[in-house]
């Protein structure tokens, strides 16, 4: 019940501002209100229903240091993401086209963090988190990385090897991230970084849905494994790459802090109590 009640909470935030983005769209400062307004609805929308299911603070969203980590993640995302595209332009797979558009860069802030927070919120605060409780770290990280990446499926260029990428470099890494920290945070941060680095700064293709090209008007070119082909960088094996190393540094981290979830005993499972 906690599962259903938080994800329809959650999930309906997310859904009313998508449409809201929508009915926006082609207004850069509209798109950008909208798009932080979603954001911060849909954080107060997972407080207010995590103290309601499950009677506690919800301290994973709680804002003591949060700033100075979303900054920190955002910093991450954006050097992860320089690595990839600049391998991927020292093999010929990039190339800048022409200039983009410091409005629609703007806009893009908007749009990338409506999704960054809302998707984190979705998988690693509400599904992780439930389903670590029962399985414990490493079962949940396995699924909910093959859901983060099945769940890009439905964009218009996606790809079986693009959802797979997905699946490897950022469920697992986003999932780590709140392992290592236990709080959502670094993750929004990190989310949020790559892929405003991929479309507002670069303007290439975010997980197969192009958008207007921000700062820069980029195009990739070459093998799939190489440029991530129709998908985008995302799709590339640099970006695999990087995203498995970043899970391993936030892995090995949170084992040394302690945070790791070992798996429960089917009896322990059995006897916890349901909570509605």
């Amino acid at each position: 019940m906690r599962l259903v009640k938080q994800l329809g909470t959650v999930v309906g935030v997310a859904l009313v501002g998508n449409l809201a983005l929508r009915a926006v769209e082609g207004s850069w400062l509209l798109t950008l209100v909208l798009g932080f307004a979603t954001a911060v609805l849909a954080l107060l929308a997972y407080a207010w229903v995590v103290r309601r299911t499950e009677r506690r603070d919800p301290v994973e969203v709680g804002l003591a240091r949060a700033g100075s980590t979303v900054a920190r993640g955002v910093g991450i995302g954006v050097l992860m993401f320089l690595a990839v595209i600049a391998s991927i332009t020292l093999l010929g797979g990039y190339e800048v086209v022409g200039r983009g558009s410091v409005t629609v860069a703007i806009g893009l802030l908007g749009l990338t963090a409506a999704a960054a927070v809302t998707e984190e919120l979705v998988f690693r605060g509400v599904v992780f988190r439930l389903l670590e409780e029962r399985t414990g770290t490493w079962l949940a990280l396995l699924v909910t990385s093959v859901l983060f990446g099945a769940i890009h499926l439905v964009n218009p260029d996606a790809t079986v090897w693009g959802a797979v990428a997905i699946a490897v470099e950022a469920g697992g890494m986003l999932g780590a991230a709140f392992v290592a920290t236990r709080r959502l945070w670094l993750p929004i941060g990190i989310h949020f970084g790559w892929n405003f680095a991929v479309a507002g700064i670069f303007g290439t293709v975010v997980s197969g849905s192009a958008t207007p090209p921000g700062l820069l008007h980029g195009v990739t070119s070459g093998p799939v494994l190489l440029s991530g082909g129709e998908f985008g960088p995302e799709g590339s094996v640099f970006a695999v790459l990087a995203g498995l190393a970043l899970t391993a540094v936030f892995l090995r981290l949170a084992h040394r802090r302690g945070r790791l979830v070992p798996m429960r005993k089917r009896a322990d499972r059995a006897a916890s109590p349901v909570t509605v």
